[in-house]
C-alpha cells in the first residue's frame, strides 16, 4: 500500500507542475488587472488556432489526472 501512495504523491507532483506550466502557457482573454493599467490588446481574430485548441485539450486532460489523483489520494489515506 505504501508503494501506492508513494506512486500517487510523485505523480501529483509531475501533474500539479505541469499543469502550472500548460496554464501559464495561455494566452490572455483580457478584462483582468492589465486592461486597467493599458496592457490589454485586442485582436481582430475571433477563433483561436488549432494550437490554442490543442492546449486546452491537453490542460483539461491534466487537470482530469490531477483531480483524480487528489480523490485517490484523499480515499487511500481516509480508508488505509
Amino acid at each position: 500500500m505504501e508503494y501506492v501512495r508513494w506512486f500517487l504523491n510523485s505523480l501529483l507532483v509531475i501533474t500539479s507542475i505541469f499543469l502550472v506550466l500548460l496554464i501559464l502557457m495561455h494566452k490572455g482573454k483580457g478584462g483582468g488587472m492589465s486592461d486597467m493599467f493599458g496592457g490589454g490588446m485586442s485582436s481582430s481574430l475571433g477563433g483561436s488556432s488549432i494550437a490554442e485548441r490543442n492546449l486546452n485539450r491537453i490542460t483539461v486532460a491534466v487537470a482530469v489526472v490531477w483531480t483524480a489523483v487528489v480523490v485517490g489520494l484523499g480515499l487511500l489515506i481516509r480508508f488505509a
